[in-house]
């Protein structure tokens, strides 16, 4: 890797799925590298999809080798249990990233679309585009996890 090439992991924490999206950054050009999502069986016992999500991201890290991991803050939910769940998933996913030594930067929703469109309250089709644009995509087939994730690296991308 040149040392002027960047690699940004982008992180939508959850615990039934966890989008993410690395992005490669050189010379002022963004270019999708992978993404995808880490998903978990419903019936699995809490503790044990919380390992699974663990033993996949140790992969991707390993595999990518990122500069740099951001992720969505979790700022609200409906349910409160399951955002609680959701909590103790990121916590699972921060301790992953930190024992790998790698940077994080952390961003609400609300930064994330106001960094890719100008304008805080974008709904998901905005971002998409900006996202198919920027990345020079033909399609957003994905699960909007995982645009969500390919949204936070974008977003972190711009700090660096």
């Amino acid at each position: 890797m040149s040392k002027n090439k960047r690699v940004i992991l982008g992180i939508d924490p959850g615990y039934a799925r966890v989008g993410y999206g690395i992005i490669a950054v050189a010379g002022g050009k963004i270019s999708m590298v992978d993404c995808g999502i880490i998903e978990t069986e419903a019936g699995l016992a809490f503790e044990k999809r919380l390992k699974l999500i663990n033993i996949k991201l140790v992969e991707l890290l390993k595999i990518f080798k990122p500069n740099l991991v951001c992720y969505e803050d979790i700022f609200f939910y409906k349910n409160v249990k399951t955002g609680i769940a959701v909590s103790k998933a990121l916590g699972a996913i921060l301790l992953t990233v930190v024992q790998a030594n790698i940077p994080t930067l952390n961003f609400t929703p609300l930064q994330v679309k106001q960094a890719l469109t100008g304008y805080g309250r974008a709904d998901k089709q905005q971002i998409q585009k900006v996202i198919k644009t920027v990345l020079k995509l033909k399609s957003m087939s994905q699960p909007d996890d995982v645009a969500d994730a390919l949204a936070i690296a974008i977003c972190g991308s711009q700090g660096s």
